[in-house]
């Protein structure tokens, strides 16, 4: 061998060396390979032992650092299956018995027939705070069963472009809309509270069941027990109502991820209720009594409607205007003819 050939012999050798003493450590460092039967940390034990599962980030908003919590699953829960059916129990419920107690005893007539004289049931402030608090609560009706039905209703049939249009403009509806509903359903309360009271007169009334399962009709004030229990879900369910969506319509003022949650399926169950109970009541005052309807629209009622319905507070009426009208007559004139 020449001695050019056995330098380069000597030289391949230490490089071959020196690669192996190179490799040799990162290869011990490499991590053994992953065994499929290896035991692993379930979702489950990470959810029981932190609560929630985090990571990090640098957004100001330290909330958006949650990746998944117990909660979480539980709202999508209800939101995707029992608020259905909440709702369409509710709903279309009250829409099968109406219809059946339609069918069964037809619209509620009055003694005596219209005697084609009138007499003031309601003032014009009264039927307007009534008619902005109808109205709104149609928007709000409207708007937010679309939140719960439109996406499996609506858009099957509209198609997405005219879903998504209609959809945003029903979200900020629903969120402006709010504010005229609740200021209408405190001027109800301050303008009917002193009228909606409990007294001895509407146990009697809820005992015989005003008298709309047969029997006659029991006597009643200025509005009978059926009517003021409608009057306190108004105020107690719209109160509700407006304060949940309130909380949603500014988020996290205060509450947490668990608080926004629970404000969403208060506010969600409350307004399926409350429209399930209203359309009770669109019912007795169109379809269901003859007569009713026109009290909120005109503001007049006809004296038979008043003493067939409410023959205490037609009483109460007239004794008011004869004491009125004596006053102002000269002592010894007789009094009009009603």
């Amino acid at each position: 061998m020449t001695f050019l050939a056995q330098i380069r012999f000597i030289v391949r050798a230490i490089a071959l060396v020196l690669l192996i003493l190179v490799a040799a450590p990162g290869g011990a460092q490499q991590p053994n390979p992953a065994s499929p039967d290896a035991n692993a940390v379930s979702e489950q034990q990470l959810l029981q032992q932190f609560k929630r599962i985090e990571g990090r980030v640098r957004l100001p908003d330290m909330k958006s650092s949650v990746l998944e919590q117990p909660a979480g699953r539980r709202w999508e829960t209800y939101h995707e299956v029992y608020a259905h059916w909440i709702a369409g129990t509710a709903i279309f419920g009250i829409l099968l018995l109406l219809t059946t107690f339609y069918l069964w005893r037809g619209t509620l007539t009055f003694t005596g027939g219209r005697s084609g004289r009138k007499m003031l049931r309601f003032t014009a402030f009264e039927r307007f705070v009534h008619w902005m608090t109808t109205v709104s609560f149609i928007v709000l009706a409207l708007t937010g069963l679309n939140i719960a039905f439109g996406k499996k209703i609506l858009l099957p049939l509209i198609g997405p472009d005219v879903f998504s249009t209609w959809t945003q403009a029903a979200k900020f509806a629903h969120n402006f809309i709010g504010f005229p509903f609740t200021i209408g359903v405190v001027l109800m309360f301050l303008v009917w509270v002193a009228n909606n009271l409990p007294t001895r007169v509407d146990f009697e009334w809820m005992k015989r069941g005003g008298g709309m399962f047969g029997g006659e009709e029991p006597p009643a004030l200025r509005f009978n027990a059926g009517e003021k229990l409608i009057f306190w879900i108004v105020v107690g369910g719209g109160g509700a109502a407006a304060g949940t969506g309130y909380i949603l319509l500014f988020p996290f003022y205060g509450t947490g991820i668990a608080s926004m949650q629970a404000a969403q399926i208060t506010h969600s169950v409350v307004g399926f209720l409350y429209i399930a109970s209203i359309l009770v009541h669109i019912y007795m005052g169109t379809l269901g009594t003859a007569g009713a309807f026109e009290g909120m629209w005109t503001g007049e009622v006809d004296v038979n409607w008043a003493k067939s319905h409410h023959p205490l507070w037609y009483a109460e009426q007239t004794a008011r205007r004869e004491t009125a009208t004596s006053e102002i007559q000269p002592k010894g004139s007789p009094l009009p003819a009603e």
